[in-house]
């Protein structure tokens, strides 16, 4: 591990506890070379704006070799980079740059799947007995040539593919192209903590890891029971998609994952200040399942669910139940909340289609993300307040949503290119037309257009952020919530000597509100503004109101 590496990581223990944590879509970040897709030598030249923003960490979606059928989720190298990003010495440089700047680098992990191009899986499907047979998930046909089970894949159709040469289905909880590695198998689970070793030993500081709670099946291959309509909601599958059919019992979601997940943290224990955060997708049991892989300090140092990702339109009830809820789901758990990123609608226009100021909701938004308890992930381009970019069918890259279009459009729409200059041609990402168009009204809010402007998304998300840092009880403290009042939201967060009282307007028109008993301070540089009338303070439309307890 390089001496700049260990300088950064010997910090802060504890430094992803609270975290705010800026996720990279690589392809459509910065293109350095002129190919219309974006690379790791993009990245470096834009992190001068991610240290800008003041956050304390960068995640990176992959960027390993791949086919690119799901454009980087589908590796066929775990340990090299796809010429399309670069080359490891590029990575390293990058690394260094961030380091140098004082940002963390976490990369993205995908171990629940490969690509069919991966060399594991071309000898897996050469015969049933190579020394790969077992690597991963092979099943017989039943008597009648269907497949083993009803499981099916969150990308549409049966989670089972026939493979002439074996004479055997393989899974595939994705994409055809993404068959399912065996982690049932000893030797399966060692080779991918190697690659894990393989990017500490690099200097890394952590792991997003993708897909986390689809690592085991069920070995008797038991078929899912159907889900009551009732019970059936789109956090994390369309609802066009029948995946929201059956309750996920047998495919994902299995127990033998926690000593996996113990193995897999033993590792990161071995090298210092290393912190990971995994995907958990599951309608019914997200939460649930981050408090089981989140217990007792030994498995992940945190989750994420789809809570915030789904569509269910935030309120002040709804912030307040999901809170407790993974209060309740996981006491010794540590989340991080996200509102968007690369597999879900932004979240302006997701929550804020009929809103008519939505740089106004888009400020609130992020105030509130960044004061609710937990590690929180910032997508590119929200501090800008881009909306999701509506594309046409030809210009679909997306295989999920050329699959289910148009009822559901795909991810393509919150994957077009970083915008940055409205002065330059595609705004400033590549000198070529990219491979994603660049909507008009996503140059109109380029970096360029916003800084330096006071009243713009990009100032506001970096004033929030300083002064999010002056206060630790964001960052580390516990949270309490209070009766909403009407459209107001109210919390609490204490954390030693500091106690701050956090009020959201959450609508459209001004509401007035009331403070909690006990002697309170306005705080200032939030970038707020309201009026106080005693202990009545009057919050505009998408406002929002910070003191202390004096």
């Amino acid at each position: 591990m390089s001496t700049a590496s260990q300088s950064i990581s010997t910090v802060d223990k504890d430094w992803w506890r609270g975290a705010v944590i800026y996720q990279i879509y690589p392809r459509s970040y910065q293109d350095s070379n002129g190919d219309g897709i974006g690379d790791l030598k993009g990245i470096a030249i834009r992190l001068p704006h991610i240290a800008a923003l003041g956050v304390d960490a960068i995640w990176i979606s992959p960027f390993f070799t791949s086919p690119m059928r799901d454009f980087g989720y589908d590796v066929s190298n775990y340990e090299d980079v796809d010429p399309i990003f670069g080359t490891l010495a590029d990575f390293d440089v990058m690394m260094t740059e961030a380091h140098r700047l004082g940002i963390k680098v976490m990369i993205d992990l995908v171990l629940s799947h490969s690509s069919d191009h991966h060399p594991w899986f071309v000898e897996s499907r050469s015969s049933k007995d190579n020394p790969k047979a077992d690597w991963y998930v092979w099943a017989d046909a039943k008597p009648d040539g269907t497949p083993p089970n009803n499981w099916l894949s969150i990308f549409g159709g049966s989670a089972w593919a026939w493979d002439p040469t074996r004479m055997q289905y393989y899974m595939h909880n994705f994409l055809i192209s993404q068959p399912d590695l065996n982690l049932h198998n000893p030797e399966v689970q060692e080779r991918l903590l190697d690659v894990v070793r393989f990017w500490l030993d690099r200097g890394v500081d952590g792991f997003r890891l993708d897909t986390i709670n689809f690592y085991f099946h069920d070995r008797e291959l038991r078929d899912n029971p159907a889900l009551e309509p009732s019970r059936r909601n789109a956090s994390t599958a369309p609802a066009v998609n029948p995946y929201n059919f059956q309750e996920h019992l047998y495919d994902k979601n299995r127990p033998e994952n926690l000593k996996f997940l113990q193995r897999f943290r033993a590792v990161l224990d071995e090298y210092p200040a290393i912190a990971a955060v995994g995907e958990v997708g599951d309608s019914q049991r997200g939460l649930e399942i981050v408090g089981e892989y989140t217990s007792g300090n030994d498995k992940m140092h945190m989750c994420y669910a789809f809570e915030f990702l789904a569509p269910d339109p935030l309120s002040p009830e709804r912030v307040e139940d999901v809170m407790e809820d993974f209060a309740e789901a996981a006491p010794d758990g540590w989340a991080c909340w996200a509102f968007s990123n690369h597999d879900v609608m932004r979240h302006v226009s997701r929550w804020g289609s009929l809103v008519a100021d939505r740089d106004a909701l888009a400020k609130q938004y992020a105030a509130l993300l960044l004061t609710l308890r937990g590690s929180v992930c910032l997508y590119q381009g929200e501090e800008l307040g881009l909306t999701e970019a509506d594309l046409a069918y030809q210009d679909l890259q997306d295989p999920y949503g050329i699959q289910f279009w148009p009822e559901f459009k795909g991810r393509d729409g919150c994957r077009t290119p970083m915008v940055w200059d409205s002065q330059v041609t595609q705004g400033g990402f590549s000198t070529v037309k990219p491979w994603l168009p660049v909507p008009v009204e996503h140059i109109l809010r380029a970096v360029s257009v916003q800084h330096g402007d006071d009243n713009s998304v990009l100032e506001q998300y970096r004033r929030f952020l300083a002064f999010r840092k002056q206060h630790p009880a964001f960052a580390k403290g516990e949270i309490a919530f209070t009766e909403p009042q009407g459209d107001v939201l109210l919390y609490v967060r204490h954390y030693g000597d500091e106690t701050i009282l956090c009020m959201f307007n959450m609508s459209a028109t001004e509401a007035a509100a009331t403070l909690p008993e006990g002697s309170w301070q306005a705080l200032a540089g939030h970038g707020f503004t309201s009026n106080n009338y005693g202990n009545q303070i009057d919050i505009p439309a998408w406002g929002a109101y910070f003191a202390r307890l004096a």
